[in-house]
């Protein structure tokens, strides 16, 4: 069964806005809500960026009563992974035990030049991602964790709070064939796919996860696989909200059209291996489009 969700930035809301609008979409009944980690606008705009991610985080635990919730995905380079762990730790016990814990390897250097952050090149990112989410799953898994690596050192460290759930679920995103899908394969719960690839291109990826799980003698059943889909009302919405946007070839992951149209869209991720879909997109775009999908899909 494909769990449906949404995945909204609060890039240019009001406070009030984006809690009304987690309430709207609980209240249609999807599964899942997330935001995402930015500081700095992303949709090309000149106003107001988002709403820091963890304090995000935590508000979006206080505010909803069934979903789970997170953040696609927290970038490695703004906060210590050990320090991320303590914070998800704690919203799951705002949350009742809801809470996702997700890491990637950041690409907007222009917020990290703006907050004096190292960028340092792919690779080198790719490296603290890599250790970055064995810090995080450790602390998140065991009572008491160790870690020697280059970016990276614990010593016997250990949780303030453990978290509600057994196993908090531990993500990872990014569309990296080399390194960080064969990362998630290794460590993670769940891969996220960002918005931007089409059905038949997410199905490639999931075959390279696939692969990768049985490389290291892992059930490839036993990852959760998510894909972000947009919808909007026609092309020209399409052209006028994703013309800016940062990602390329958003096309292929947009869903426009009549009714049909929009649910053929959608079941060509499940039928591609998500069985996670969230719909993408920011608060301040309402949730006209929210309310249709969920009425199409019955939720």
């Amino acid at each position: 069964m494909t769990l449906y969700g949404v995945h909204a930035g609060t890039e240019g809301a009001s406070i009030d806005r984006v809690l009304d609008f987690w309430r709207t979409v609980e209240s249609l009944g999807f599964d899942w809500i997330s935001a995402w980690d930015h500081f700095y606008p992303i949709m090309g705009a000149d106003g107001p960026g988002s709403f820091e991610s963890v304090a995000t985080h935590a508000a979006l635990a206080m505010t909803t009563s069934r979903v789970r919730i997170g953040v696609l995905v927290y970038s490695v380079g703004y906060r210590h992974p050990a320090v991320l762990a303590n914070a998800v730790s704690t919203i799951d016990h705002l949350s009742g035990g809801r809470a996702q814990a997700s890491l990637g390897a950041g690409w907007a250097k222009d917020e990290y030049d703006g907050y004096g952050l190292p960028f340092p090149a792919d690779g080198e990112r790719i490296d603290m991602l890599t250790e970055g989410v064995e810090v995080l799953a450790g602390l998140l898994r065991q009572e008491r964790f160790s870690f020697d690596g280059t970016h990276f050192q614990l010593d016997n460290a250990t949780l303030g709070v453990r978290p509600v759930q057994e196993r908090l679920p531990v993500w990872v995103g990014g569309m990296g064939e080399k390194r960080t899908i064969p990362l998630a394969a290794r460590v993670a719960d769940g891969w996220d796919s960002p918005l931007g690839p089409s059905a038949a291109e997410f199905a490639r990826k999931v075959g390279v996860l696939e692969r990768e799980c049985e490389r290291v003698g892992r059930d490839p059943a036993s990852i959760h696989r998510s894909a972000h889909v947009a919808i909007v009302r026609d092309e020209q919405e399409l052209h006028e909200r994703f013309d800016t946007y940062e990602y390329a070839g958003v096309g292929g992951a947009v869903v426009f059209g009549s009714d049909q149209e929009v649910l053929d869209g959608l079941r060509a991720f499940e039928d591609a291996g998500a069985d996670q879909v969230l719909l993408a997109g920011g608060v301040t775009e309402g949730t006209e489009q929210l309310a249709r999908v969920a009425s199409l899909l019955d939720l």
